[in-house]
């Protein structure tokens, strides 16, 4: 702020008194076109970034939750997702194994992380998370969004199987009927978001032995015997439902250890009376 002679301030505004202040255009000498674009991608520049930051600040809160979108295009085995505001990438690893993703189409994707970058937030999504079995599941099981059966854990590998122990909190409700749903119509939904994956659901329980035993489900377990200290369990089927227990490649024993925390080993009644 400078100060001007009364009558200088008159010649712009006969109004002017002494203690006002005198409002005067003022045309930097060397402001031609080139300041005008400098100034012009200045202001363009912070409008961008606030944009960047309120999607980021709007995705940031959806890490670990799903999202919808659509199939973009792909690059690299990198397949890029419209989220309407933004775009996220679906890599390679973060792929399930035997899905195809055609361009246009709308599918559900899991929040792995949110990064902020001078380029706008980085979103990187997932086909292949347990996170997103469970999310599918708060989706499509009130009683879990209300808090009366608990997903205890997960254990999943991608495009083939998944097993997810749940829990009632009320003795009135059961927790793995409550998800299969009436003619299994909630575990459908989900076993057909996720392109025909398949599902056990299985009841969780305190006691070691018993969790183990229905974790190997489909196979019918006749006895296990666990070892606290060890954390290890033998688990003694039928000769007829070995090959069950353990599953193709040894799958099914595998989720079935994930899922439990327990180290188990499955042995067939003649391997016992062998013993």
């Amino acid at each position: 702020m400078i100060e001007i002679n009364i009558l200088d301030a008159q010649k712009i505004n006969k109004k002017y008194e002494i203690g006002d202040l005198a409002e005067i255009k003022v045309t930097p000498k060397d402001f031609g076109r080139i300041a005008a674009q400098t100034a012009k991608q200045v202001v363009v520049q912070r409008i961008r970034e606030a944009e960047r930051s309120i999607i980021y600040e709007e995705f940031i809160k959806k890490e670990d939750e799903i999202v919808n979108g659509l199939v973009q295009r792909k690059e690299r085995n990198m397949v890029f997702i419209d989220l309407g505001k933004t775009e996220a990438v679906l890599n390679i690893g973060e792929q399930s194994p035997g899905e195809n993703y055609n361009v246009g189409d709308r599918i559900k994707t899991y929040v792995v992380e949110v990064k902020k970058t001078t380029k706008g937030p980085q979103i990187t999504l997932s086909r292949t998370h347990p996170g997103l079995v469970k999310r599918l599941f708060e989706l499509e099981v009130p009683e879990i969004k209300d808090g009366i059966v608990e997903i205890k854990n997960i254990s999943r590998e991608a495009g083939s199987r998944t097993k997810i122990a749940v829990y009632s909190h009320d003795d009135n409700v059961d927790a793995v009927g409550a998800c299969v749903g009436q003619r299994g119509q909630r575990v459908q939904l989900i076993v057909d978001e996720l392109r025909g994956e398949k599902i056990d659901i299985i009841e969780w329980n305190s006691d070691p032995a018993i969790f183990v035993a229905s974790a190997l489900s489909p196979a019918k377990v006749i006895n296990v015997k666990a070892n606290k200290d060890e954390n290890t369990a033998t688990a003694i089927v039928s000769d007829s439902q070995l090959s069950l227990a353990i599953g193709k490649e040894g799958q099914n024993v595998r989720l079935a250890a994930k899922l439990t925390g327990w180290k188990i080993d499955i042995k067939s009644e003649s391997q016992i009376f062998d013993e």
